[in-house]
């Protein structure tokens, strides 16, 4: 099977697989479609294993050594320096800015539910610096400071559901069942923490230069404010994850380094591909 068609049933999955919902006479029938997609699940994931492998296979298994990759990845890590963010800042239209947004959107599994999956029975080091990330993403139990709506503040502003009947590349839904199955999956959580870590190290910049192209459109403070607070507190959310989660999970596991390498790299090569994707698809120039 290809992996448009692997990634878009997948993607059909998740639509339903988290929602609350009440019992049905075919729960029976529900559960047994569910399990032949958590196969087909854990195939994409093994295939993308087997993608970074040997990439992975070079982080160092000592602690500082491990932390020194790491962070290493916010620099040459797969996508890192894409063209297509430059452009945004100082090109795109405003239809152009629309539709890679109308993307972005699509493929975001939602940070705070992928944090608090993820935490399940870590030690308590890692499980308090998820917390703290957790309550950050929730605004600190303010609404109007919450992540995930600031988003769909931001795309009814830019009325992205006009775009509905433009389709959403297979790679931008890679990028989000990719993690959700890292984060759902109990076998793949040190994978997870790396996938998540790697967005805090390497999303600020990106964010920054999206919301210059925002501000330079015209779009207002308050429309564009999940872009500008991403620029800024992911950096620190990134220095105390690889401090508080990290360095005692590779220090009390140093074989979860390898898992952790390989959750990374996975998430920045699924970037790479959407932004690959993306820039072909608005005529950008790769260098």
């Amino acid at each position: 099977m290809e992996l448009a068609e692997v990634h878009d049933q997948l993607a059909r999955l998740n639509r339903s697989r988290l929602a609350p919902a009440l019992p049905t006479n075919t729960w029976r029938d529900d559960v047994a479609a569910e399990m032949q997609l958590r196969l087909l699940e854990g195939d994409a994931v093994e295939t993308e294993r087997l993608r970074v492998g040997d990439r992975a296979a070079r982080a160092p298994g000592d602690v500082d050594g491990f932390i020194a990759w790491y962070e290493r990845l916010e620099l040459d890590g797969p996508g890192q320096g894409d063209p297509l963010f430059r452009w945004l800042a100082e090109a795109a239209t405003l239809d152009q800015m629309r539709w890679f947004l109308h993307q972005e959107v699509a493929g975001e599994a939602g940070f705070d539910d992928l944090v608090a999956l993820t935490q399940l029975k870590l030690p308590d080091q890692p499980k308090l610096e998820l917390a703290r990330n957790y309550w950050d993403e929730l605004g600190r139990g303010k609404a109007t400071a919450m992540h995930g709506p600031m988003l769909e503040r931001l795309a009814r502003s830019l009325a992205l559901d006009e775009l509905a009947a433009i389709p959403v590349v297979w790679e931008s839904h890679a990028l989000g069942n990719l993690m959700l199955a890292m984060a759902s999956n109990r076998r793949y959580a040190y994978h997870a923490l790396g996938a998540l870590g790697v967005v805090e190290l390497t999303a600020p910049g990106r964010a920054a230069l999206v919301n210059r192209g925002l501000k330079r459109l015209g779009v207002t403070p308050d429309t564009r404010q999940y872009f500008a607070l991403h620029a800024t507190l992911d950096v620190q959310h990134s220095i105390a994850w690889n401090r508080e989660i990290l360095r005692p999970i590779v220090a009390a596991h140093p074989a979860a380094a390898r898992a952790i390498a390989e959750g990374a790299l996975i998430r920045l090569e699924a970037g790479r591909r959407c932004f690959d994707r993306y820039r072909a698809e608005l005529g950008v120039e790769a260098r």
